[in-house]
């Protein structure tokens, strides 16, 4: 594997986003802020200080598939082994006596840079892990499709948003459990948390906007509305405080907000499967990378001052379908997960080329990167290889007029009909996600073997627009292609479903709100 060395010693950043909370400082006065329950001060890092890449460092992704998180040294560019949270996807999660965590998902760094919280949206919980012993200190039940979070800036909570809910939950950290909610509005979807501490900004699946949270009062004190779509799959923070970056995955396009001023100051078109926003700052200047899945490229933009960032470079990835990302404690690497390569692209960001590649578990989703994680660069205690070493297939598609559907196409629009294979469970799980289809049509599917021959795989429909974000078949796949056949117009029934996903919720006979799991867990995020 190639070695990732540090190449920018001048280089200053705070590691992004979700990490944007290790640059909060003491308050004035030099005395630390008092927790908003109490539990312990605020850590004192510098925002300023770099933090070279260390062989004390770790990078880990959440894998959806094979419910692990994969643990890599990025110093030595190689994946440790991946800690089990459940198994497989199939098998025995589909039994109501099944405890374990399904579809992980979602990660955040504690300030201390002692744990880890992962977030499983099908089993609807949140994991605290001990990032020195890998082992899991707490397991508490959120939300319906609880989905991202992010640790208050004294590391005692948890705060997760709850897409199949308008709630974000508070789980305690320290001890487990629930401390409280936050009402925020329909279908919430991360939980970023500001340089300083103080607020937490909220995305939603359900609206154009962003719900603006005191964390100490745990009050709504305003919203920024006006966003490009009211699907925002992801969002991240700027370490400067300055910006939120909020992804639309559906409509393919970012909404850049201006965070002091609560408006948007630029909408992005950037592409098919638009993910997951991030942030370096090397000694080039300050970028944004984002992910764009159905192009299999990462984009980076130049940040300014003022007016709309400047598009700089697209970096061809390594793999099928980047998500999730995260930078370097030294701005100088980004990391991008893979989804359907399972793997983890390393993104030199003085060159912006892809310098490296390293396995991981199954659909890795989010991607953090956590500085100073373990006590010596040689400890990797209670490891496995649950999810390591699968192979993992995205097959030739063939639409129904006898063209290829997997061929990537100019002008910016991604593959018409994309297929990956996994095995998981004993069976072969067959993923497909079809673009500009024939609008609200029912297809067949068939797995197509050497001599021609066609099996039925699975049938889906296609929603207004011609989408079919994700089609999930179970079975053993011997086929050599997969090629698809319009079954006719959906019926009247199955487009109103389709619409109810698409726009996210229901009230249900509680007085909350509901969502059909296929849009909240594999995964149109």
């Amino acid at each position: 594997m190639f070695s990732v060395r540090h190449a920018i010693g001048a280089a200053t950043v705070l590691a992004t986003a979700g990490a944007a909370v290790f640059g909060v400082t003491a308050a004035a006065g030099g005395s630390p802020a008092a927790s908003p329950h109490g539990a312990r001060p605020v850590a004192a890092v510098k925002a300023a200080d770099p933090a070279p890449l260390s062989g004390r460092d770790r990078v880990y992704t959440a894998d959806q598939s094979s419910n692990t998180v994969t643990v890599i040294d990025p110093a030595a560019g190689r994946t440790l082994g991946t800690i089990r949270l459940g198994d497989q996807r199939l098998g025995a999660t589909l039994s109501p006596q099944y405890l374990s965590n399904s579809g992980v998902h979602g990660l955040g760094y504690s300030p201390d840079r002692r744990r880890l919280g992962v977030v499983s949206v099908a089993s609807n919980t949140v994991d605290i892990i001990d990032t020195a012993t890998n082992k899991v200190l707490s397991h508490t039940d959120a939300g319906r499709a609880a989905h991202e979070g992010a640790f208050t800036a004294d590391g005692g909570e948890f705060w997760v948003a709850d897409r199949g809910r308008d709630t974000v939950t508070i789980v305690d950290a320290d001890r487990g459990g629930v401390a409280g909610r936050v009402t925020v509005g329909a279908g919430p979807s991360k939980v970023l948390m500001s340089p300083d501490g103080e607020l937490a900004y909220v995305n939603h699946i359900s609206a154009p906007e962003i719900t603006v949270v005191d964390v100490k009062s745990r009050k709504v004190t305003g919203r920024i509305t006006g966003l490009a779509d009211v699907f925002s799959s992801d969002a991240a923070i700027s370490p400067d405080g300055k910006e939120i970056w909020a992804a639309h995955k559906r409509a393919g396009k970012v909404s850049v907000i201006d965070v002091a001023a609560r408006k948007v100051k630029a909408v992005l078109d950037t592409g098919p499967d638009t993910n997951h926003p991030n942030f370096a700052t090397n000694a080039l200047g300050s970028f944004a990378y984002l992910t764009v899945g159905g192009l299999d490229q990462t984009l980076v933009y130049e940040r300014t001052a003022s007016g709309a960032p400047k598009l700089i470079n697209r970096v061809r990835n390594h793999g099928h379908a980047p998500h999730g990302s995260w930078p370097s404690g030294d701005g100088t690497r980004m990391y991008v997960g893979l989804e359907k390569s399972d793997a983890v692209d390393v993104i030199d960001t003085t060159t912006n080329r892809v310098i490296d590649t390293i396995s991981t578990g199954q659909e890795p989703q989010a991607v953090l990167y956590a500085p100073g994680a373990v006590p010596s660069p040689d400890s990797a205690p209670g490891l496995g290889r649950q999810g390591l070493g699968e192979r993992v297939r995205n097959v030739p598609t063939v639409l129904s007029d006898g063209s290829a559907g997997d061929a990537m196409r100019p002008g910016g629009k991604g593959r018409v009909l994309e297929a990956t294979v996994r095995p998981v469970g004993g069976l072969d799980m067959v993923q497909l996600q079809a673009r500009d289809l024939r609008p609200a049509t029912t297809y067949q599917a068939y797995a197509v073997g050497a001599s021609g021959r066609e099996t039925p795989l699975v049938s889906f429909t296609t929603d207004e627009g011609g989408k079919a974000p994700q089609v999930l078949s179970f079975s053993a796949f011997t086929g050599k292609r997969i090629a698809i056949k319009p079954k006719g117009r959906a019926s009247a029934q199955t487009l109103a479903s389709l619409k109810r996903i698409s726009t996210g919720h229901e009230h249900n006979a509680a007085g909350g709100r509901d969502a059909d799991p296929a849009s909240l867990v594999f995964c149109c995020c």
